[in-house]
């Protein structure tokens, strides 16, 4: 992760605008609603960020029900 404090969109989102926005904030990572950018924003230090992404990687959505 770039930690240059600009907000990115997946690519995989499909210009829809029901998605996420990410940005590496100094010390921490950033994740928004690209619906309210004004609005609060969750943050993730490295450890938590790299075990989210690697989690949803692995995990087939869906295929639980």
């Amino acid at each position: 992760m770039v930690r240059d404090g600009v907000w990115r969109t997946s690519s995989r989102s499909g210009g829809e605008g029901d998605c996420v926005e990410v940005a590496g904030l100094a010390d921490l990572i950033g994740v928004r609603d690209s619906k309210d950018r004004t609005g609060p924003v969750l943050s993730f230090d490295a450890a938590a960020w790299t075990a989210f992404v690697a989690g949803a990687r692995s995990t087939r959505f869906g295929s639980d029900r």
